[in-house]
């Protein structure tokens, strides 16, 4: 995780694990509660709505990940496509912001999760406070004591929240047989086809993590075949993982037990088949997936505003050092804990999708305009960009209707980062 040249080689297991663990970061713990309540029955096709608009972006960034690999990823392909000028800096900057959700959504997830092994308070709210403050400081300090550290943490991270996920996929699929609430994944029991991409659209966040992928590009051994692999290994492992998932919590719990659980929905779902011991193992690793990705996204919204600053699309100051880090890493940590505290989680989860959503219709839209120069097939980047477009419109309209304070802070966020970019290039 270093940025020095001389690093290491990647191979294809790395690239993929690197992948995976964007993705079942805390997103999936995060947002699958939030996903049955807007889905119903048809969460697992929300699912897959969501995650097929994820593997078609991810064309575009195999495409330009091997047209131009670059530690800055997904700041090189915007700067790329559109020169650096306003509104790519607004672009670069709402990817920064995006980060930054992302990280409150996860502390959110940790915050939700950590009070049901032991509760400091005897008030709800205030165990959720301490509990995504403390991490969020936790994992800070661990980034300025040793960036080392932070890649040994996700290695073992992605291992062990893997094989509690696989254990509980296989012991629930074992528990669906003769389960009373089977028959809720009935399609008389979905939503209507509207609420089932506006559901997938809000749970977006949790496959965004493939384009980490792009920031390795450089270090990838043999790119021109372990790129490609990894990007698309790592996205359709991770669109069945989900779907699996979904089905076995559907499958499993009814619809009013998902709704009071919606924050700890897995652990919930674990108990009818391991009782209390299940709700603990699933908790744990609920804790040590949240945990693991707020280390990693950390690090890398640190480096985001590293690079946007060095192509001069933020202050200078950005490229200096703190304590032997990027300036920054503080921000990041500063602005997660204002977002975790203030905001709720499904205002989080839809200005941290929308966000995604409109980097991912931007990098599509580089993918087409320079087809001819990434050896593309227009079309596939060409489409890309209209799911993603009509993905956010979806999204917008659904939020409109049911959390208007969450649009207002999604919006205002878009809006403020070309704002800020344009007073800056004046």
């Amino acid at each position: 995780m270093s940025n020095d040249t001389g690093a290491k080689k990647i191979g294809l297991k790395e690239a993929v694990s690197i992948g995976i663990g964007g993705m079942v970061g805390g997103g999936i713990f995060a947002v699958l509660g939030l996903a049955a309540t807007l889905a119903k029955g048809g969460t697992p096709v929300s699912f897959l709505i969501a995650g097929l608009i994820a593997l078609i972006t991810s064309y575009s960034y195999v495409k330009l990940s091997l047209a131009y690999p670059d530690r800055g990823g997904t700041v090189k392909f915007i700067n790329q496509g559109f020169g650096t000028g306003v509104f790519s800096g607004g672009i670069n900057n709402l990817l920064w912001v995006s980060y930054i959700i992302m990280l409150a959504l996860y502390a959110s997830a940790f915050g939700s999760y950590a009070p049901n092994l032991y509760k400091i308070s005897a008030d709800q709210t205030t165990n959720f406070h301490i509990y995504a403050s403390v991490i969020v400081i936790f994992a800070t300090a661990i980034n300025y004591y040793s960036i080392k550290v932070v890649g040994l943490i996700e290695s073992y991270a992605v291992t062990i929240k893997l094989v509690i996920l696989l254990a509980f996929v296989g012991i629930g699929a074992y528990g669906l047989i003769g389960n009373p609430n089977l028959g809720q994944l009935n399609v008389t029991h979905w939503e209507t086809p509207l609420n089932l991409i506006a559901a997938g659209m809000v749970i977006f966040v949790a496959y965004e993590g493939f384009e980490l992928i792009a920031n390795a590009a450089p270090d990838i051994e043999n790119p021109a075949k372990n790129i490609p692999r990894a990007y698309y290994i790592s996205v359709i492992f991770v669109i069945l993982l989900y779907i699996v998932i979904a089905v076995i919590t559907v499958g499993s719990l009814p619809f009013s037990v998902i709704a009071t659980a919606q924050d700890y929905v897995l652990a919930e779902a674990a108990k009818p088949m391991l009782g209390k011991t299940g709700f603990t193992i699933i908790t744990v690793a609920a804790l040590i997936s949240t945990f693991s990705a707020i280390n990693a996204s950390l690090y890398g919204g640190s480096r985001v505003s590293y690079e946007i600053s060095e192509d001069d699309e933020s202050p200078h100051e950005f490229t200096h050092q703190l304590w032997n880090q990027p300036v920054g890493l503080l921000f990041t940590a500063i602005a997660t804990l204002i977002l975790v505290n203030t905001i709720n989680l499904e205002s989080i989860a839809s200005a941290g999708s929308i966000g995604f959503l409109l980097i991912f219709a931007m990098v599509n839209f580089v993918g087409a305009k320079l087809a001819k120069d990434i050896s593309a097939a227009r079309v596939i980047p060409v489409s890309g960009f209209i799911f993603c477009t009509l993905a956010v419109s979806t999204l917008i309209i659904h939020t409109y209707s049911a959390n208007q304070t969450g649009l207002a802070i999604a919006m205002g966020i878009v809006i403020a980062c070309f704002v800020v970019e344009f007073f800056y290039k004046k």
